[in-house]
């Protein structure tokens, strides 16, 4: 097998009517925003409103254009090899056609013979326009219903490509991934799954192409950890499975349950036997694995993940698109994106279905991370037809993926939809369908034959949220998992206590992005809460008008820009950490809770944790501390506040536990002490007293709980209702290698104590966020800047804040 890689650099030409002509230089892999971007003949995207003028972009035809050298050295077969084309593509070579693409979500492989010629060759890739494509099987098959006006479901490409309530319109077409020529005789290995148990026991399922007349016995060899084991293939045979066994194979595990070995694994076909090109190597596989056991326990409408018989809670994110152009995303971006989820204290990924299948560097930083992957098939939040070309291109596209992911020992499930059993059931598709199909036949038919077909070791979700069964209510909180969305469209956010889930697949609350993230994006003067480019990169219908709904049942709807960009993103952490704290509370009942989202695809004010320019959000501070492995939190029952403790450790936690009544000024009112013992992997409840659990002065006292190194505080009134004190505390920034400590001493209490270092310099980052500080009490900001800092301004507003210096009398801090 011989690999050969197309150049990077091409030419790219409308071949429709266009603001601009051809040839333009073009980078593959790439898409034509970008190429057209990096020739300077279109705005960047992201800034402003630029994205409402480049529409046309999606409803051009384009043509991609390179010139290549082919040396013929006596392969029999050489295939053009598309990793990812965007979407709808025509292929020459040398002016023959040689295949064509309707997929974005899927490799091609076309045969070069008669085209491809020793010496140079040209090949030319020919988009038609995506949305050409997909406004006529819309009109040939019937209007759907979804969450937008645009044709996304008629086409099988990256749905968010059309918009969505967090993402600009910006329809792409391109060469996305790598394309290439691979050279090969007699077969090759068409596909490798690799099978490994948790008791190091392998299969590997094998499935070769053979060169046409070429029928001869194959052997096929597997390798791991210095055990090995051959297949042969006789004459005619296209598949084999090889079977080992891994003496003293150590387990992987999720983040947090213990280590993440990985082995390598070796496959390679060889064609045995006399004559020439014997016991050559024909092709090798090369991969890396890990030996679990999954499985999805769903028992009296549990959903709960099972790895190596031990049921794990999903401290989960959901991950969207990182880029609105995805071959800009490269494996160094996604170790940096999740990194920040392991960071926050997530074991669990969700890969949304309105984006892509995403590079194999996804799947294998999770892999290293321990960080478990829920895959969405790519589908979200429409009814998609099943007829026409469809039915044939959706399970080509779920074959190719579900093979091309199986041996990552991260990836624990496979979903079937994102909302479209809930939009069918409850969203009045039903009716405006009229009975056209809407993809209950991939959902309930396709998808899961692929997956126990392709492979049988993880388990199928036929979409979320879904109660286990067609005829029940899709999101029921008893059954399966749910999406809650009342929370932030139309209740605050105390709401969530009002739920008693199985699994939260989807809940969360917006704020707007980094100031520095806002300066680069937009060229507002003055930057308001509805200052043009403000409004512009605001997706979410009303969006500004639920951010201030948001705010009044707790603190304030400002008007002065600076205190509502920092309330804004105080409410968010809040409502993100009290969501979280109550659904691990209910552990074992409820076994996830998957935030919504950890990242931004562009510069916008959203629900995500991580903006557009990858800053942390004050939200993926409060996302760290709900997600620490233990987890203490006081939580309000009919019968009064009762302390919950939870442990997702190993190891017992017992510890002695303080409650303490206290009113502003530091004064212990009434206090209470208790020994506190969880047991490994669980929870512990005990009902506070109501010497410290009822106020003497609601307005004036908090209740502080602490357990060693831990300690939470409840407030028995929102803060707009509290007579907190003026800001009052001593502020010290002194300069430390690559940046600055910022040391803050308080003398009265302060109330989500907050820097933001990027109003300084965009580079700078601090180490911690929204630190509630009792008279008395210290906290030391270390702050990492290229450059150095203002230490007086460190310690001014806007960057240094408070809620006291918002809602307390007294003026800022000082």
């Amino acid at each position: 097998m011989r690999h050969q890689r197309l150049p990077r650099t091409w030419t790219l030409r409308p071949l429709t009517e266009a603001p601009v002509d051809g040839p333009i230089p073009a980078t593959v892999p790439g898409c034509v925003h970008t190429d057209l971007l990096a020739a300077g003949l279109i705005p960047d995207p992201y800034r402003d409103d630029n994205e409402t003028r480049l529409g046309w972009i999606g409803r051009t035809d384009w043509a991609y254009e390179a010139v290549f050298h082919w040396e013929d050295t006596g392969e029999r077969r050489v295939d053009l090899v598309c990793d990812g084309l965007d979407t709808i593509a025509d292929i020459e070579l040398n002016g023959v056609p040689v295949g064509s693409a309707r997929n974005m979500h899927r490799r091609y492989r076309f045969d070069l013979a008669g085209a491809l010629r020793p010496g140079e060759n040209r090949i030319t890739v020919r988009f038609s326009a995506p949305y050409g494509y997909a406004e006529h099987w819309r009109a040939e098959l019937g209007d759907r219903p979804g969450a937008y006006d645009e044709p996304y479901p008629f086409i099988r490409k990256m749905a968010c490509n059309f918009g969505w309530d967090w993402g600009p319109t910006l329809v792409t077409s391109g060469i996305w991934r790598p394309i290439g020529l691979a050279a090969w005789s007699v077969a090759r290995l068409a596909r490798v799954r690799p099978f490994a148990g948790a008791a190091g026991r392998v299969r590997v399922h094998v499935d070769v192409e053979r060169e046409p007349g070429r029928d001869g016995p194959l052997e096929v060899t597997a390798e791991v950890a210095g055990v090995a084991g051959t297949a042969v293939l006789g004459p005619g045979e296209s598949a084999a499975v090889v079977e080992l066994r891994v003496p003293r194979a150590r387990p992987w595990w999720p983040r947090g349950h213990g280590e993440q070995p990985r082995y390598a694994l070796t496959v390679a076909l060889r064609a045995p036997g006399p004559g020439a090109g014997s016991d050559a190597r024909l092709d090798v596989w090369r991969g890396r694995i890990g030996f679990r056991d999954v499985h999805l326990d769903t028992g009296g409408g549990a959903f709960t993940l099972v790895v190596n018989d031990r049921p794990i809670f999903a401290r989960g994110v959901n991950w969207i698109p990182d880029d609105c152009f995805p071959h800009r995303v490269d494996r160094a971006r996604y170790a940096e994106r999740l990194g920040q989820a392991a960071g926050a204290g997530a074991n669990l990924v969700r890969v949304w279905g309105g984006g892509v299948y995403e590079s194999g560097d996804l799947y294998d930083v999770c892999d290293e991370l321990g960080l478990l992957v829920w895959q969405d098939f790519a589908f979200a939040c429409a009814a998609y037809p099943e007829e026409g070309p469809f039915t044939a291109e959706v399970e080509a596209e779920a074959r190719d993926n579900v093979a091309r992911l199986v041996h990552h020992p991260s990836l624990v499930l496979w979903c079937g939809n994102n909302e479209n059993l809930e939009g069918y059931r409850d969203w009045g598709w039903r009716e405006r369908l009229q009975g056209r199909s809407w993809g209950a036949g991939f959902y309930h038919d396709v998808l899961p034959k692929v997956v126990a077909e392709v492979d049988p070791s993880r388990p199928y979700w036929p979409g979320t949220p879904y109660s286990g069964a067609p005829d029940l209510p899709p999101n029921d909180p008893a059954r399966g998992t749910i999406h809650i969305w009342d929370v932030w469209n139309r209740r605050e956010y105390g709401h969530y206590r009002s739920y008693r889930p199985r699994f939260v697949a989807e809940f969360g609350f917006q704020a707007p992005p980094a100031y520095a993230t806002l300066r680069r994006a937009l060229s507002d003067d003055p930057l308001t809460p509805d200052s043009p480019g403000m409004r512009h990169h605001q997706k979410a219908i009303d969006g500004n008008a639920k951010l201030a709904a948001g705010l009044r049942p707790y603190l304030t709807v400002p008007e002065d820009f600076d205190d509502w960009h920092y309330l804004c993103q105080v409410n968010q952490a809040r409502a993100i950490r009290l969501g979280v704290e109550h659904f691990r509370a209910q552990w074992p009942r409820c076994a996830g809770a998957i935030v919504w989202q950890l990242n931004d695809c562009w510069p916008v004010t959203s629900w995500s944790m991580v903006d557009g320019d990858a800053r942390r959000k004050p939200a993926w501070y409060a996302l760290r501390r709900a997600f620490d492995p233990r987890l203490l939190t006081v939580q309000p029952r009919d019968t009064g506040l009762v302390l919950v403790a939870v442990n997702d450790t190993g190891e017992p936690w017992r510890t002695p536990v303080r409650a303490a009544r206290c009113d502003f000024g530091g004064t212990v009112l009434a206090g209470h002490g208790l020994e506190l013992g969880v047991p490994p992997r669980g929870t512990a409840e005990v009902a506070l007293p109501a010497a410290v659990a009822d106020p003497g002065d609601a307005r004036r006292e908090l209740l502080a709980v602490t357990a060693g190194d831990r300690r939470c505080l409840w407030f028995f009134a929102p803060d707009k209702d509290l007579e907190l004190p003026a800001p009052d505390f001593a502020a010290v920034a002194e300069p430390v290698p690559d940046g600055a400590r910022v040391t803050v001493t308080a003398r009265g209490l302060l109330v989500d104590l907050a820097l933001f270092p990027d109003r300084l310099d965009p580079a700078a980052e601090v180490d911690e966020q929204l630190v509630t500080l009792l008279p008395g009490e210290s906290v030391t900001f270390l702050v990492r800047s290229p450059a150095p800092l203002d230490p007086e301004a460190l310690v001014a507003r806007p960057v240094l804040r408070c809620v006291n210096d918002v809602l307390a009398p007294g003026g800022p801090p000082r």
